[in-house]
């Protein structure tokens, strides 16, 4: 029993270092010449386990992802100020649209390996600031990177993205088959991170959770 003790406390301690370390060592290390430069405001959103990122839209944007219209999201409504895209474990994602219908089965699939999808959502005017908000300026060179990094993360089929039929928390999201695999070390927050870098920001070196992640943001942008 004493070793396991100390198993589980050396463990314990190795999961604080790192979730630290994740947060405080910056990625990359050096800032980019441009970064906090430009005309397109993005947004993170946050909930306690969860980020997904707000993208402005115009014509330009609603063209390059014309499929969610066609899969019946209102993207094309004059109201709609953001289309809202999230990366995450099918499982949890699907079987969980409220904390009351949390399950053992989604959250152990979460923790251990899952397949993934794309949820995307779509939003009017987002106050700001909000403590679930944060919002960072990017120019145009980073911002198509960033449609790039998305577009690429959704799964494609012979007639493009494969949504996922009768999957959606409401009349306004959508769900899609989505690239890679979902796991406690690489999730939903882990994706956000990726995409903001390749936004030209930066962020902690691991960000398996959103406060680390938006701490992180905060030090370092």
């Amino acid at each position: 029993m004493r070793k396991v003790f100390r198993f589980l406390s050396m463990l314990l301690a190795a999961i604080v270092l790192a979730a630290a370390l994740g947060t405080l060592v910056p990625r990359p290390l050096w800032p980019a010449a441009s970064a906090g430069e430009g005309t397109r405001h993005i947004l993170v959103l946050k909930n306690p386990i969860h980020t997904d990122i707000a993208i402005p839209v115009n014509d330009t944007v609603r063209q390059r992802f014309h499929f969610l219209a066609d899969a019946g999201l209102p993207a094309d409504a004059p109201e709609v100020r953001y289309l809202v895209f999230g990366w995450g474990g099918r499982a949890f994602y699907l079987e969980t649209p409220t904390w009351s219908q949390l399950k053992a089965v989604p959250v152990m699939k979460a923790l251990t390996l899952d397949t993934s999808v794309m949820h995307v959502d779509v939003a009017g005017d987002i106050v700001e600031p909000h403590p679930d908000v944060a919002g960072f300026d990017i120019g145009e060179h980073r911002f198509a990177a960033l449609l790039d990094f998305i577009a690429a993360s959704f799964q494609q089929g012979p007639n493009g993205p494969v949504v996922i039929e009768n999957a959606h928390y409401s009349s306004f999201d959508r769900f899609y088959e989505a690239k890679g695999h979902f796991n406690a070390l690489v999730g939903c927050n882990t994706w956000t991170a990726a995409a903001l870098r390749t936004a030209g920001l930066r962020t902690g070196w691991w960000n398996p959770l959103p406060v680390s992640l938006g701490l992180s943001m905060r030090l370092y942008n």
